[in-house]
C-alpha cells in the first residue's frame, strides 16, 4: 500500500494497513515527518520534495510491480504520480484534494494499467460503525498531533494550514 502524506486520513490508513499485515510505503515533504511515520510502522519512506518522480521510486521498491492500493489525498496535483506508482489493476482511493482540485490527468495511463479510481469524501454511518469495530478489535488509536481549546479554533486552522502536523488536530470542547 502507498499512503500519501501525514494527515489524519493518511496516518489512519497506515495504521489499518499495518494491522492487516500490509507492507506500507509513505510519502511526505519532510524527513522529520517520515521518521515519525517510521515509528508508526511505515516500511518504506519517500520524501517527495527530494524525489519528484516518486511514482517510479514506488515501482522500484516493489520490484517493478507497483502498489496494490494507493491512498491519494493530493488530488490532481499528485494523481499522475499515484497512477505511476500503482500496479496494473491497482486501486487508487482519492480521499481529498489538498492541492489544486482541477488539473490534467493522463487518461492513457489509467486505461493502460486498468486502474480503479474511487472518489471518497465521507463514508456512510455503516462505514463509521465498521471502523469503530475495527478500532476496538485492533486497539488502534488516533494519532493526535496537537490539542487546541475551542476558543483557539482559528489557531488550530492556522496550524493545519502550516502543514506541520502528523495525524489529527483536536479541538477540546
Amino acid at each position: 500500500m502507498l499512503v500519501l502524506g501525514t494527515g489524519g486520513v493518511s496516518v489512519f490508513a497506515l495504521q489499518f494497513a499495518k494491522a492487516a499485515g500490509a507492507r506500507v510505503i509513505v510519502t511526505s515533504s519532510s524527513d522529520e515527518k517520515l521518521a515519525r511515520l517510521k515509528e508508526l510502522g511505515a516500511d518504506e519512506l519517500i520524501n517527495y520534495r527530494k524525489t519528484a518522480q516518486w511514482g517510479e521510486t514506488v515501482r522500484e521498491m516493489t520490484d517493478s510491480a507497483g502498489a496494490d492500493h494507493v491512498i491519494e489525498v493530493g488530488g490532481a496535483a499528485t494523481l499522475d504520480q499515484s497512477m505511476t506508482a500503482a500496479r496494473v489493476g491497482g486501486h487508487i482511493a482519492v480521499i481529498g484534494s489538498l492541492g489544486n482540485p482541477t488539473g490534467l490527468v493522463t487518461v492513457t495511463q489509467l486505461l493502460r494499467k486498468h486502474l480503479r479510481l474511487t472518489g471518497l469524501l465521507v463514508g456512510s454511518r455503516r462505514h463509521q460503525l465498521d471502523m469503530v469495530r475495527a478500532l476496538n478489535a485492533t486497539g488502534i488509536r488516533p494519532v493526535i498531533d496537537r490539542h487546541f481549546p475551542l476558543e483557539a479554533m482559528a489557531d488550530a486552522f492556522r496550524y493545519q494550514a502550516s502543514n506541520r502536523h502528523v495525524g489529527k488536530i483536536a479541538l477540546d470542547i
